[in-house]
């Protein structure tokens, strides 16, 4: 066998692997879930839980068809991501480079950082006084309370990038007479990637967290407001149907996040 048939043979060795693993991954996940909606049915028909309290599964799907033919359920649904998209990119927009400067500069760090962990454990719903006199009762609101969720995680995580590099890596690009331009990009932009990317998913989950609290805010359509209604109907199937909703929207992005992550950091494969 000559060389290049033995490096032919070991890539596709490698590709039917990578194939086998992925649907793998994907039999058990289907499994686990499979395996939860079969728990979840038989409690509920063997009456270990009040079917009214806790609807099964059939009933939450015959309320999905029922809202799809109706039209409503997508506009619920494009009405919350619309907002988790805004105040998401807003996030990335202000934390990224804001993380950036407390990572490479001290003084930044130095100032900001007391700041940052006095802000920090204050949780969304409690700006949602504050966000109505600021903001008014609008999407403007909104978008700002989802802003505030996702921006600490992905202002740490970017932070916490630029300041784990390993010296040695940067030694040795200076020895090998890289200039200043050049170690950023190579080596400490490198290095930092993978925590702002983990950061955004972090912040991207952090937005469907405060979802629910956002839309509360004086809200004719969304996930959030199709959840609070259905409380005060005591329709539990749409509850759920809402939860589940939220679960698939933010499943979803963040599979296109580790999918952008596995396009950028490349070199970690």
């Amino acid at each position: 066998m000559t060389t290049m048939q033995l490096i032919r043979q070991r890539r596709y060795a490698g590709i039917f692997t990578a194939f086998s693993l992925r649907w793998e991954r994907l039999l058990l996940g289907l499994l686990a879930i499979s395996l939860v909606f079969f728990f979840w049915w038989l409690i509920v028909a063997f009456g270990f839980v009040n079917p009214v309290l806790v609807p099964p599964p059939e009933r939450v799907f015959a309320s999905f068809t029922r809202m799809v033919a109706e039209g409503a359920l997508f506009g619920h649904i494009w009405a919350s991501l619309w907002r988790v998209l805004q105040g998401f990119m807003l996030a990335l927009l202000i934390a990224i480079p804001f993380g950036v400067a407390m990572g490479m500069f001290r003084i930044v760090r130095g100032m900001a950082e007391p700041l940052v962990e006095l802000l920090r454990p204050i949780p969304p719903i409690a700006m949602i006084p504050l966000t109505i006199l600021w903001f008014g009762i609008g999407e403007s609101s909104k978008v700002f309370i989802i802003f505030y969720g996702a921006f600490f995680p992905i202002l740490i995580n970017t932070m916490a990038g630029f300041t784990q590099v390993d010296p040695v890596h940067i030694r040795a690009a200076q020895t090998l007479g890289a200039k200043r331009f050049h170690i950023f990009r190579d080596v400490v932009l490198r290095s930092a990637i993978p925590y702002m990317v983990v950061g955004a998913r972090l912040g991207m989950g952090m937005a469907f967290v405060v979802l629910v609290a956002a839309e509360l805010i004086a809200s004719s359509e969304g996930l959030g407001f199709l959840i609070n209604d259905a409380r005060y109907r005591f329709r539990t199937d749409e509850i759920f149907l809402g939860m589940a909703c939220i679960g698939v929207l933010g499943f979803t992005l963040n599979r296109l996040l580790v999918r952008l992550e596995k396009r950028i950091v490349s070199w970690k494969r």
